[in-house]
């Protein structure tokens, strides 16, 4: 049987300018009157976030916030939880604050609410955009249920160094996929016209403007640097998608920028978003951002202040050196009111589109809460979702799915820990609801499965680097056996299995903000553990938990099967279960390059060539290699198993010239070979042979995800449009260069079929 899928793609630079909200002469009229009654105190209270962590406890009317609030001093707050809380602050700041202007409330609210999807990283690896965007839509329906109106999502860096924990809250390294998961989230949390209209909207917020994820060395808050070309062509995009879809807020980064902190960057705040891109919202600081510009070496607290809102930048996050000291800068001459004014209008305006101004109470509302979060068709969502993140690396012997009626050994110190299944930034998670591998392998196979468990190992032998990583109520407890002793006991349950599932790697918090490793392996305790199972001859499968690329040479010399499963939420569980009773075939592809070494970082499929290319034939003097190791991954971009196996025709196109401002077609047919059904992501690459610039060896410019039942083919349709073919030049301008390329399709980006066309 054969279908024909068509899919449209979208290029750089045609994202429409439509998705941003026009400008509304009610809201503009509103807002002028508002203003004309404002002391400049209260403009600038509008541009004060402060936190109260979440929030502390008897938070109410007698506390030293409220008094801010009543003041005008308080223009919003964030990750405080519950309705209760955010409608008593709410009712004091339209209650009994002179002006009676609205607060925003803000969360990180970064993969799911009370009912968590996978790592950002893990549901990327979905390919699926309209599961990307159900999980934003359902976060924003759960957030905004119990009070929250803003979230602190989507985070859009392009990451190529798996040393930054960080990496596990993006997209992965490739700027196309990464701009077209920015639009879904986006169009998740705020709807599709960003008109607001409904309650579950809520505002999104694009971060971190901008290259926080080139930070040097992998460690978090370094310094980013780099030229324009490359900002423009490869970091830029997904910021740059996101601020076209409509995206309310953007949230400046930690890093500086041609050196130059991005809150006090007027070209990166000012030149590029607002007036290269039309931005429409209104930005605000990373966490302390502003006081942590002093640091940088620009001035003090008040030097800080006058910088980062000359710069563009418009509320400034628990740092308080706006409502601090822009007051005395105003008087000094070093700030206008009118840029004040500025500042504080972007921040009314968003409150308006949200409908604070008509009803200051929108998100609070008990009813939904309670029936809204964490209900059943949330946590379905969750769980099938989870389930398509996960990735297969490797399976010799088809050792997976495992049958029900086989006596399962469940061993690692990963195997018993519900609230590690959720991953980092999951502020809002009830960390005792999710199951743990051991119960949901039990709950899904039923009756006919035999499930024996064992801890193992412990998840790292130095006793406080454990403690550091299972942090934030994560529950690992550290087993005060020795090695010999778990060991002993893990074997003598290994003996009493048919197959092992081995559930090791890292815990949740071993990657998020401010985790970043040099080692990017799997812990040499747990390791030792692994090989001691190998050695029984019991077919072995590696759950490997992941909030990042790791180094697993060893391990894909050695073990039979490795199922990548991430963090994958609240149903982790019962999708992980799901994937290895083969309920469902794993469809996951990566979106970052596992490297062989750390040293070979930064490692990305994308890369420009040298002038000595390196060979498949190993070590060659004087070419751009290793001494001591391969060029190549050990897992490439785009890369991931199936039960089924696919295959793909040779490339057929509409034609092999294509004039400016035409375009063809590029045709593929891929039929499942296998005997099970599956789902393949379909990958297009494009590279430009000749160019005014060096161009990257292959560039990601359109992918299509098909479900293909056994012995099913279906015919996949790329329209290549000349935008396709675009890039930004040494002068920075935008267009296509007449000359010859190559278009690639495969499974992976180092499995394609090619041909080559001109482009006149």
């Amino acid at each position: 049987m054969k279908k024909i899928v068509t899919l449209l793609l979208v290029a750089a630079s045609a994202i429409s300018l439509k998705a941003q909200a026009p400008k509304d002469p009610k809201m503009d009229a509103f807002i002028n009157n508002l203003m004309s009654k404002m002391t400049v105190e209260e403009k600038i209270g509008q541009l004060n976030l402060p936190s109260e962590g979440d929030i502390i406890t008897g938070l109410g009317s007698n506390s030293g916030i409220a008094d801010k609030i009543r003041k005008g001093q308080v223009g919003g707050m964030f990750n405080i939880k519950g309705v209760a809380k955010i409608k008593e602050i709410q009712r004091i700041a339209v209650t009994e604050s002179r002006m009676k202007i609205p607060m925003l409330f803000g969360m990180d609210v970064i993969h799911g609410y009370e009912s968590v999807f996978p790592i950002p990283l893990g549901i990327a690896c979905t390919w699926d955009m309209n599961a990307i965007e159900q999980s934003a839509q359902i976060a924003a329906k759960e957030a905004s249920a119990d009070g929250i109106n803003w979230t602190f999502s989507p985070m859009v860096d392009i990451a190529r160094d798996p040393r930054w924990g960080r990496v596990s809250e993006g997209s992965g390294e490739d700027p196309f996929l990464g701009g077209q998961i920015a639009k879904a989230m986006v169009r998740g949390y705020q709807g599709k016209d960003n008109s607001f209209s409904q309650n579950s909207n809520i505002l999104a917020c694009v971060k971190h403007f901008a290259l926080y994820g080139a930070g040097e060395a992998g460690r978090d808050y370094n310094t980013a640097d780099m030229s324009h070309v490359r900002m423009y062509n490869e970091y830029f995009y997904p910021y740059k998608a996101a601020v076209e879809q409509g995206v309310a807020s953007v949230m400046a980064s930690f890093n500086v920028v041609d050196a130059v902190p991005a809150h006090a960057n007027k070209w990166l705040l000012t030149d590029v978003l607002r007036k290269q891109w039309d931005f429409q919202g209104f930005t605000v600081a990373d966490y302390q951002g502003v006081g942590e510009i002093t640091s940088h070496g620009l001035g003090d607290l008040q030097q800080a202040s006058v910088l980062a809102l000359k710069a563009g930048l418009d509320m400034d996050m628990v740092a308080e050196g706006f409502v601090g000291t822009l007051p005395a800068s105003l008087k000094e001459g070093k700030v206008t009111e009118a840029q004040i004014d500025q500042a504080c209008r972007r921040i009314l305006e968003a409150k308006y589109r949200l409908g604070l101004f008509k009803d200051p109470y929108k998100f609070c509302d008990d009813k939904r809460a309670k029936k809204e979060i964490y209900n059943k068709e949330h946590r379905a969502a969750a769980r099938k979702t989870a389930s398509q993140s996960f990735v297969l690396l490797k399976n010799e012997g088809n050792i997976l799915p495992i049958d029900r009626k086989k006596t399962i050994a469940v061993i690692g110190p990963l195997a018993n820990s519900g609230s590690n299944m959720v991953g980092t930034w999951s502020v809002a998670a009830k960390l005792e609801k999710p199951l743990t591998l051991v119960e949901g392998l039990k709950e899904v196979g039923g009756k006919e499965a035999k499930i024996l468990y064992a801890v193992g190992s412990n998840l790292l032998a130095d006793a406080k680097m454990q403690q550091d990583a299972t942090m934030f109520g994560r529950d690992i407890p550290r087993d005060n056996r020795t090695e010999e002793e778990l060991t002993k006991e893990a074997l003598d349950i290994a003996s009493k299995a048919d197959v092992i599932v081995a559930a090791m790697g890292e815990a949740s918090e071993m990657s998020g903000e401010s985790s970043s490793r040099t080692d990017i392996g799997i812990p040499e305790v747990q390791k030792r553990l692994l090989a001691k199972l190998l050695q029984t001859g019991k077919p072995v499968v590696l759950v490997l938990f992941a909030g990042r690329p790791m180094t697993l040479v060893w391990e894909q010399e050695n073990v039979p099967s490795i199922l990548n499963v991430w963090f994958g939420g609240t149903e982790a569980a019962q999708a992980i279960a799901d994937v290895v009773f083969g309920d469902v075939n794993p469809s996951g592809k990566l979106v970052s390059t596992f490297p062989r070494s750390v040293a070979q970082i930064p490692l990305y499929y994308n890369h420009l060539n040298t002038g000595r290319p390196a060979s498949d034939k190993g070590f060659e003097k004087f070419r751009s290699n290793y001494m001591d190791e391969k060029n190549a991954p050990l897992y490439p971009f785009g890369y991931g198993l199936s039960y089924t196996t696919f295959e793909y025709s040779d490339i057929t196109l509409s034609s092999n010239k294509m004039a400016k401002g035409n375009d063809i077609t590029a045709t593929v047919t891929v039929k499942n070979t296998g005997k099970k059904d599956g789902a393949e992501v379909v990958q297009l690459y494009i590279r430009d042979l000749v160019a005014s610039i060096s161009r990257p060896v292959k560039e990601l410019k359109g992918f299509e995800k098909i479900v293909l039942k056994a012995g099913e083919s279906k015919t996949v349709t790329f329209k290549i449009t000349e935008d396709l073919l675009k890039f930004y030049n040494s002068n920075l301008e935008y267009a296509s260069e007449p000359g010859e390329f190559q278009l690639m399709i495969g499974t992976s980006s180092d499995s394609v079929k090619n041909i080559n066309f001109n482009l006149k």
